[in-house]
């Protein structure tokens, strides 16, 4: 996981990561330094596959440790590898929490989670990867993190249709898993499984 400057890293990947419209990378899509704005060769097949990865881990917040496991368990799971390993992130505690507008950014996301603000259906979850079903129902401890709270019912995100929000009560209810195509995520997901199944 990236723990430098986050516009350093999407100036390097080629453009903003989380779809920034403010991000220096719109105007500047290429690395940072003297050399930087030099043309870039044409990335090989190798290169195009590690760029997504890249991107995927940068997307989520996710180690390189954490994105392996979560490919092999969509590898031995019933359907297409790429689409179960989209719906695994997505599904996970902390991308739920700031797909839905309740943390502003996926770091804060795992913040809250890992600082026991975050309740799933009313218990106190501090693991960031908590792999959510359908119908369960995520939220704010208004009542221990009023500031987090009041962050929550300010915000402007729009959710995508899989999740189901209650913005005064500072809740999210997990509809159903999401389609592949429903997930506002700008990365080629067949290259990153290309990348692991090599």
């Amino acid at each position: 996981m990236n723990t430098g400057p986050k516009h350093k890293l999407c100036r390097r990947l080629g453009g903003c990561v989380w779809g920034n419209p403010k991000c220096p990378s719109v105007k500047r899509p290429y690395s940072a330094g003297p050399h930087g704005g030099k043309r870039r060769s044409k990335l090989s097949t190798y290169g195009q596959m590690l760029l997504e990865k890249q991107k995927l881990k940068a997307h989520y917040a996710l180690t390189e440790r954490s994105l392996r496991f979560i490919y092999l368990r969509a590898k031995r799971a019933v359907g297409a590898t790429g689409d179960k390993l989209i719906q695994d992130i997505e599904m996970r505690l902390a991308s739920v929490v700031w797909r839905s507008g309740l943390a502003p950014t996926i770091f804060a996301a795992k913040q809250a989670v890992t600082h026991r603000h975050v309740q799933v259906d009313g218990k106190t979850v501090d693991r960031p990867s908590y792999r959510l079903q359908p119908n369960q129902v995520v939220s704010i401890n208004s009542q221990k993190s009023p500031a987090i709270a009041s962050i929550s019912k300010q915000t402007d995100i729009v959710p995508p249709p899989y999740l189901e929000i209650d913005r005064e009560n500072c809740r999210v209810t997990v509809n159903r898993d999401p389609l592949p195509e429903e997930v506002p995520c700008n990365v080629q997901i067949m290259h990153v499984v290309e990348y692991y199944a090599r």
